[in-house]
This record gives structure tokens, sequence and C-alpha cells, in this order.
């Protein structure tokens, strides 16, 4: 039986941290971004979109900050240091991918797809025609539609390159289990 003494342990946090972090990405990308696009008319799934990204990206962002710290030993050491252990390096650079993938749509392509999007809400206004209506659209919304599309793809790409550093990630931490 286990004790309440393993709160006190970093690794306990570095691992519920991952495991969060792990949980609400597959969660919110492969389950409930799909389910809500299909279940939700277009307006509604966008206001949704838009609410629910900026905790999603904090919580992305604040997780492997919390890895970080907890990890056993210090991962600024692994890097800078020539006498670290190699699998120190390798696991600072995985969980520094799953931090910068998440900074990136937090501080940049998050808040510039909200942009476009409200850019397009006033141009569908001067249109009369939804974004996602069948053609032809204006000339500025098809620009606005092509942006949109550019970062779209920009973040699903990121919000992928930081999921794959956590499957990764989650297999050496697979390999360090006894059984």
């Amino acid at each position: 039986m286990s004790s309440l003494s393993a709160f006190k342990s970093p690794a306990t946090y570095h691992l519920l941290s991952y495991g969060t972090l792990l949980g609400s990405t597959v969660f919110q990308s492969f389950i409930g971004g799909i389910v809500a696009y299909r279940a939700l008319p277009r307006p509604q799934f966008s206001a949704l979109q838009k609410n629910i990204f900026p905790p999603y990206f904090t919580l992305q962002t604040l997780a492997p900050l919390a890895m970080w710290f907890t990890y056993p030993r210090s991962l600024m050491t692994a890097l800078t240091s020539s006498s670290a252990k190699t699998h120190d390096k390798f696991n600072a650079y995985l969980i520094g991918t799953m931090l910068a993938t998440a900074v990136l749509n937090l501080v940049y392509v998050g808040p510039q797809t909200t942009e476009i999007m409200r850019l397009r809400k006033h141009q569908e206004t001067r249109d009369g025609k939804k974004s996602y209506d069948t053609g032809p659209h204006s000339v500025e919304m098809q620009k606005l539609n092509k942006q949109f599309g550019i970062l779209h793809g920009v973040s699903s790409m990121v919000n992928m390159v930081g999921f794959g550093a956590m499957v990764w990630y989650g297999g050496i931490l697979g390999e360090t289990i006894k059984l």
C-alpha cells in the first residue's frame, strides 16, 4: 500500500504534470475538438474553440514547465554540461519541445488565428455572406480565408510536434517502470 509521503516527492508532480499534459492534448486534439466540430453549428463551434484554446494552450505551457522543474536532475545542467548523461540531454530537448510548441501556440499562432477570425466576421458583415459559404467570395475574404487556413494548419502542425515529443517522452518514462 502506498503512503501519502509520495506527495513529498517532485517525481510525483513530474508524472502528474506529464499525465495531465498528454491526457489533455489527446482529448482536445482527437476527441473534444472533433466531436464539437461535428455536433455544433459552425458559429457555436468557432465560439467554443475561441474560448477553449487560451486555457488549453496555457495548460500546455504550464505542464512542461512543471515537468522541467520537477525533473530528478537539473535539465539546465544537462544542456550545458559536457559530462551530463545523454538521456538527460535528450529529455531536456523533449520537454523543451513540448514547452516551445505550447508557447508558440499560446503567444503567437493562437492570437493571430483569433484575430483573423475577428476580421473574417467583419468581412462577412460587409459581404453579406459567411466565410464558409460556397463561393465566390470577395478578394478580401479569400485572403482572410487563406490566412486562416495557413494559421490553422501551422497550429495543428505545432500541436502535433509537441504531441510527438509527449509520446516519445512517455516511452522513455515507460522504460523506467519496473514490473
